[in-house]
């Protein structure tokens, strides 16, 4: 903390005396602080991750008025020094809980919320946006790109997972065919950046994974936190054809797979895989 009270002074002394606290959870991608009641501060954990500093300082303040929700937009960027070799930045604190099956008061509208919000993200303009790379994973670009690893989460999960069913459906995500047209994708719609207040969607934060191409990325929620009846909502509110779906559920397959097969995967990573791979149209509520 010492060293992000250094930064704040000693490049933006308007906030030097503000207080600076760790934020709880505070993400894999980034360092994150509060910065005295109504401000935070990200600090990129690695080099690639800073990659997407100046992405967020270029697009955000141009999708934020587009989108019908809140979103962080940076109210200063930060330079290397005391130590610290990357950009970072400071943003204004969106107050909300991380969304949960249980936190989530009325399934059906918030699928239709998120769905909503994902409708005008795609309709901004793509011209000159992102385009998939190393700055965001390669989010929006082929799910070829993570074979190998799916098959290395298979391989570690034999015996313990479908993996025949499996399979079947990581080929129908690559066989699905992308139409070509390029829209705008956040790249990481998961949990812990949807926001809630009193049970519903609030705001959407973590943009460092966004760009243009192939939005199929952003479908994987609908596995993963979204009811039955929600999911069926919000495909027909995003008007998805079958072939996108396919491949969200393919990067929603893959994403879990990798999750599993982690050393120590969250308690509830193989409820959450037998959902992707259930032929029911979406995930049972938890009781």
């Amino acid at each position: 903390m010492e060293q992000v009270r250094r930064l704040v002074a000693g490049q933006f002394p308007q906030w030097a005396g503000l207080a600076v606290r760790p934020v709880d959870n505070g993400g894999w991608d980034n360092f994150t602080f509060h910065l005295g009641s109504d401000m935070s501060v990200r600090l990129p954990s690695a080099s690639e991750y800073a990659l997407a500093v100046d992405k967020e300082h270029r697009w955000l303040p141009e999708l934020a008025p587009q989108l019908p929700l809140p979103v962080p937009v940076p109210l200063a960027k930060g330079e290397p020094g005391e130590g610290y070799p990357f950009s970072w930045s400071v943003y204004p604190w969106l107050d909300g809980e991380p969304a949960t099956f249980e936190r989530v008061l009325d399934p059906g509208g918030f699928a239709l919320e998120l769905a909503d919000f994902l409708v005008a993200l795609q309709r901004v303009d793509p011209a000159g946006g992102p385009r998939p790379g190393l700055h965001n994973w390669f989010r929006g670009g082929t799910l070829r790109t993570y074979e190998g690893l799916a098959e290395q989460a298979l391989a570690a999960l034999g015996g313990r997972v479908d993996t025949e069913l499996a399979r079947q459906v990581w080929k129908a995500a690559l066989d699905a065919r992308w139409d070509g047209v390029e829209r705008w994708f956040h790249g990481d719609i998961a949990p812990g950046n949807l926001l809630l207040a009193d049970g519903a969607l609030t705001a959407v934060i973590d943009f460092g994974t966004c760009g243009v191409g192939d939005p199929a990325c952003d479908l994987a929620i609908a596995w993963t936190l979204l009811t039955r009846d929600g999911r069926e909502a919000f495909r027909e509110r995003l008007s998805v054809d079958d072939a996108t779906w396919a491949r969200g559920r393919g990067w929603a397959l893959w994403k879990t797979l990798t999750i599993c097969a982690s050393d120590q995967p969250p308690a509830d990573a193989m409820r959450v895989l037998g959902e992707v791979l259930s032929q029911t149209d979406g995930p049972s509520r938890p009781d």
